[in-house]
């Protein structure tokens, strides 16, 4: 249950969402199972953690964002360290198998001294897992951001200089970066399955396992199923229209083809893996992948140059110096924004 807002419900409402959704899909309370959810720290007591443990829930992602009081203050989001440590003891005192923490870079009044102090906490609170996502100031499509200062955000300069101090200062704690924003413990199971080589990637992040099929609930939610895309009404009023119709609330969806899948192929193993087997790609697909993915290596040519990804021995690879950038190395492998124009690009957010 993810968005930010599942706990927005009151206990009695929580309690009867997951009644109905086990009375029609098997969630069974076997320890290889994962029922997760997000959480505002602002909308829940220790009490709430013992409920939520009680309906089935055993990973809990605390929306956190940043520790800072004049940050906070800045973004309409007051959440003190003392409130969030209170929650952590409750969710480590209730067992739940997995802690996760959402930061944000990139907030106004944001700077190296203000993330250091943050860091500093975060580490000291020990979460298993912890995200730290770049801020995308959308206002026209997020109509809560319209109050938020853009003259107080950090320039593209030092928003990496921050997203850069954060990575260094949570492997320097021991924290393991996985690719894509995430960090987790060396010893949390995701760190395991990269190790492995059986990291998967899904619209919630990363994951154990691919799902055959993954059905989205909920206003925006997007479904996997086949070789369908499906995103749920957006609008609130259009959703409960379609269901009081009898109708299901899908409002886009998309077939995917052979190049789709090829192409997904690629970026989730540079995700996942931070490798590509080339040859094996060639022998699933029936391609010659120089020639196929001439742009893109083309496009990547200055990644080549510096270093921060490999192309030897048929292998793709991505390097040490290059994690960081991982998002811009597979973006050339992505289709659909090759031919976006310079003003709809501008409409989704910057990697940095």
């Amino acid at each position: 249950m993810g968005g930010g807002s599942p706990t927005y419900l009151n206990d009695g409402e929580v309690t009867e969402l997951m009644h109905k959704l086990a009375s029609r899909f098997r969630l069974l309370d076997k320890g290889y199972r994962e029922y997760s959810i997000e959480i505002d720290p602002r909308t829940v007591s220790a009490a709430t953690i013992a409920l939520l443990k009680g309906v089935g829930f055993n990973r809990i992602s605390l929306g956190v964002q940043d520790f800072d009081p004049v940050v906070q203050q800045a973004v309409n989001r007051i959440q003190p360290y003392g409130q969030v440590a209170d929650l952590v003891e409750a969710i480590r005192a209730h067992g739940f198998r997995s802690l996760s923490f959402d930061l944000i870079y990139g907030l106004p009044y944001q700077n190296h001294l203000s993330m250091a102090e943050t860091l500093r906490k975060v580490i000291s609170l020990r979460p298993d897992r912890i995200a730290c996502y770049n801020y995308a100031h959308l206002p026209e499509r997020f109509l809560a951001q319209r109050s938020i200062d853009r003259l107080q955000l950090p320039e593209p300069e030092e928003k990496l200089l921050l997203a850069q101090m954060i990575s260094a200062t949570l492997q320097d704690a021991g924290y393991r970066y996985i690719g894509m924003d995430h960090y987790v413990l060396p010893t949390d199971d995701l760190a395991k399955a990269q190790g492995e080589a059986r990291l998967q990637r899904n619209f919630q992040g990363y994951s154990l396992r691919l799902a055959d099929d993954l059905l989205g609930l909920g206003v925006s939610s997007i479904s996997q199923i086949g070789d369908f895309y499906l995103q749920n009404a957006r609008d609130l009023s259009d959703y409960y229209q379609l269901l009081n119709d009898g109708r299901l609330p899908i409002t886009k969806g998309y077939m995917i083809n052979h190049e789709d899948k090829l192409r997904r192929r690629i970026i989730m193993s540079l995700i996942c893996d931070l490798s590509l087997d080339v040859a094996e790609l060639e022998r699933e697909f029936g391609i010659d992948f120089s020639v196929h993915f001439n742009e893109a290596l083309t496009e990547l040519q200055d990644a080549f140059d510096d270093r921060l990804m490999v192309f030897e021995a048929g292998r793709l690879q991505v390097t040490e110096a290059g994690r960081p950038f991982l998002r811009n190395l597979c973006m050339p492998f992505d289709q659909y924004l090759e031919h976006k124009s310079a003003s709809a690009k501008a409409k989704f957010s910057a990697t940095v």
